[in-house]
């Protein structure tokens, strides 16, 4: 399989600093194996920048590894970090990390509410499941899906890198030419609704200008947080 890269990551209009980091940061192709991305930071004064980008850098050091094994990697890098500099005790990132393989094999690994996603045949599914505390409410009905994004606590994560020893989901699935990937921030998901991320995603055929046009998307809606996004495009 071929892979087209293409990533954008914005500070939004209300935040002094990006907490987000991408990977790769720099647009490209290949035929694979390729490491994908996202993670949102968290803590205070600097530390969410510092947690994001130590979880990258942990993720993507390895020259070889799976998405699980990776994610652990970011996880002990933060973990570390903490134990050496007592002024990032508490810091944590999200991470959603995709490792595609030449055969065409999609490899996840994810902690947190970054997101990512398929679009295939003109339909947008979500991959991953937000690690928050409103999700689980909705998982025990004890939440509507419709009251989720008005309840007070939905930002609480449930699980980040940097919290102990945190388990990730993983998720490996084909991929097939024509596919689209998108790895974002909640930055994007928070102000676009999927029905909107959808359409622009159907009519921005080339991945560098898909990606800035869904960080445009979330600035004109707001640009509340950071904003981040990757997107791969598979072709034979």
């Amino acid at each position: 399989m071929n892979y087209t890269i293409a990533t954008a990551s914005h500070v939004g209009r209300i935040r002094t600093n990006n907490e987000d980091m991408v990977y790769p940061a720099e647009d490209g192709s290949s035929q694979g194996p390729v490491i994908v991305a996202v993670a949102d930071g968290m803590g205070g004064h600097a530390a969410g920048e510092v947690a994001s980008a130590l979880a990258i850098e942990g993720a993507t050091g390895p020259e070889e590894g799976s998405a699980v094994a990776r994610v652990q990697a970011a996880n002990e890098a933060v973990l570390a970090a903490a134990v050496a500099d007592p002024s990032l005790v508490g810091m944590g990132t999200t991470l959603t990390l995709a490792v595609f393989w030449p055969d065409g094999r999609l490899e996840i690994g994810h902690v947190g509410d970054s997101r990512a996603y398929l679009w295939r045949n003109e339909r947008l599914t979500q991959l991953t499941i937000d690690h928050t505390f409103v999700r689980e409410l909705i998982a025990q009905g004890r939440l509507a899906p419709e009251d989720a994004e008005t309840h007070p606590r939905r930002h609480m994560l449930t699980r980040t890198i940097g919290m102990g020893d945190v388990r990730a989901d993983t998720l490996d699935i084909h991929l097939l030419p024509g596919d689209r990937v998108m790895l974002c921030s909640d930055g994007l998901t928070n102000m676009v609704e999927d029905d909107a991320i959808a359409r622009i995603l159907a009519h921005t055929p080339v991945p560098s200008d898909a990606v800035w046009s869904l960080v445009e998307a979330a600035n004109t809606a707001g640009g509340h947080d950071n904003t981040t996004v990757a997107v791969v495009d598979i072709t034979e």
